[in-house]
């Protein structure tokens, strides 16, 4: 007896017929050496998961054998639009069999796109029953175009602009999300469907919480915690710390600074791995802003932000001396983030949930457009001095798409520091002055409004959707993913509202609607 040579199409793709990343110039020299590299290394792989994250900021992926694997880094692979069409309760948002208004033809009919591995984000899994590898793509059209509809070009393409102005970004991340313990393997699929979420994972509480950093309540959750933190410093992510929060089994994870584009794949990496891996542990991982949870205090995303000068090597926000503050770049850089926030805060905070938290009860969150060095109810802060001196932008909720969240951010940015010397300032002038001193500045306010009241950050996802519909998002984003994104975030805005009509829950409460939208998928 012997064992068959099956001849299969994977196998048989790379000999002798084009390649979609050579014929359509798509890697540079760095990732050509990483491809390389990935392909010696198959033999110590079983699967491959080929991921990308999509409008929502969740990661879609499809697992290939090592050997199918081989083909599909040079020549892509077919995946289907259907993330790009579906709102957050897999209702279809964007009417991809009629009119979809989106300027993409590839999606009449709920046509393919290719999938293009990207090497450099090549990353073996640590344990589990299969030698498992993650690799992150590039969606690209059929003539080898990027996709319009793809968060991580968007980001590229800011990127690119910082490069060609010999700069580049340097970002932290800093994590909230709740660790819980699940009472039940039930799956919540009864009366699921599309736009219909099954019920939210039944959990229990870790411990009581509001004893902020209490050492005692974090060992109640180092038995999880501090395996899964071996487990992402094994996947090369730069860890810094796990901290307990203040909610109930309320944890904080921080990173140490990266460039761009590794900081939105290390986001995608860090929450989709969080979530499996506690899960196979029999506990639920939510980056949910404010689950409907006993005493639950609504999870933040901090962005640390600065920009180094790559002909000098320095930090363009730093400045001499000791008094902290931020340099004339740092503020030019900060009052872009200001004069654009309203326009594209629905880029950071993009679900129902997440505005819950910027609501004035809850004292720690951002809730007015303005800069300070001290006062947390500000979106800015500057942090550190001298060469370490950044900005932390605080109004990030962290379920927010990490491609869409920092290309947002660094546009805002370099907006600021390369307007015209002569351009009007787009905050009052006064809100940026006497950052040098640790003093809190006025409030941003905007045209129209009396000049005591505060700027206040959008109050719901109605009011941040009409700010980026009438706005000049598509200066950022480009008209089709603004199209689809303006589509996507309406769906699940009268879904919600539609929900609300007929069951009137109580003002200010989360409602069981959320807690069956966010609280699995994100």
């Amino acid at each position: 007896m012997y064992a068959r040579s099956w001849s299969t199409p994977a196998a048989e793709a790379s000999v002798g017929r084009p390649c979609f990343v050579a014929d359509h110039g798509l890697w540079d020299e760095p990732r050509k050496a990483a491809a390389e590299r990935v392909e010696a290394s198959l033999d110590g792989i079983d699967l491959v998961r080929l991921v990308f994250g999509d409008p929502h900021g969740l990661a879609r992926s499809k697992t290939l054998t090592a050997d199918a694997f081989r083909a599909v880094l040079r020549n892509g692979m077919n995946f289907s639009p259907g993330p790009f069409v579906f709102d957050t309760g897999h209702a279809v948002a964007v009417d991809f069999l009629g009119d979809h208004n989106t300027g993409v033809d590839e999606l009449a009919g709920a046509g393919n796109f290719v999938l293009v591995p990207d090497p450099l984000t090549f990353q073996p899994l640590p344990g589990g029953d299969a030698r498992t590898a993650w690799v992150i793509g590039d969606e690209y059209l059929r003539d080898g175009t990027p996709h319009p509809l793809s968060s991580r070009a968007v980001l590229r393409r800011v990127v690119d602009r910082y490069t060609r102005q010999r700069l580049a970004p340097v970002l932290g991340l800093e994590v909230e999300w709740y660790l819980t313990r699940r009472l039940d393997d039930a799956p919540g699929n009864t009366g699921n469907g599309f736009g219909l979420q099954g019920q939210a994972p039944r959990v229990a509480a870790l411990n009581a919480g509001y004893q902020f950093n209490l050492d005692t309540h974090y060992d109640t959750l180092a038995p999880l915690t501090d395996p899964l933190a071996l487990h992402l410093l094994a996947l090369g992510l730069p860890l810094r710390s796990m901290e307990h929060e203040s909610g109930p089994g309320q944890v904080e994870t921080t990173f140490s600074p990266m460039s761009a584009l590794d900081t939105a794949d290390a986001m995608l990496l860090f929450r989709t791995v969080t979530k499996n891996w506690c899960a196979r542990r029999g506990h639920h991982a939510s980056f949910m802003s404010q689950p409907l949870l006993d005493a639950a205090d609504p999870s933040g995303w901090h962005l640390n932000q600065s920009v180094t000068d790559l002909n000098r090597g320095t930090n363009l926000f730093g400045t001499e001396g000791p008094s902290g503050g931020l340099s004339p770049q740092g503020k030019a850089y900060a009052e872009g983030l200001l004069g654009w926030a309203r326009e594209l805060f629905v880029l950071s905070v993009p679900t129902v949930n997440g505005y819950r938290r910027l609501d004035a009860a809850h004292t720690l969150a951002p809730t007015r457009l303005g800069f300070s060095q001290e006062d947390r109810s500000a979106m800015l802060r500057v942090v550190g001095h001298g060469a370490a001196a950044h900005i932390e932008n605080r109004i990030g909720e962290p379920c927010a798409n990490p491609y869409l969240t920092i290309a947002a951010q660094l546009f805002a940015g370099l907006e600021g520091m390369t307007a015209p010397a002569d351009t009007p300032p787009a905050v009052p002038a006064g809100t940026l002055e006497g950052m040098t001193a640790p003093a809190d500045t006025p409030p941003a306010v905007p045209a129209g409004t009396a000049p005591d009241a505060p700027a206040l950050v959008p109050q719901h996802l109605g009011e941040a959707l009409e700010a980026f519909r009438t706005g000049r998002a598509a200066r950022l984003l480009g008209e089709p993913l603004t199209a689809c994104l303006t589509q996507l975030k309406e769906s699940e805005l009268r879904r919600y509202q539609a929900w609300c009509t007929h069951t009137a829950p109580p003002p200010g409460q989360v409602t069981a609607w959320e807690q069956r939208e966010y609280f699995a998928a994100y």
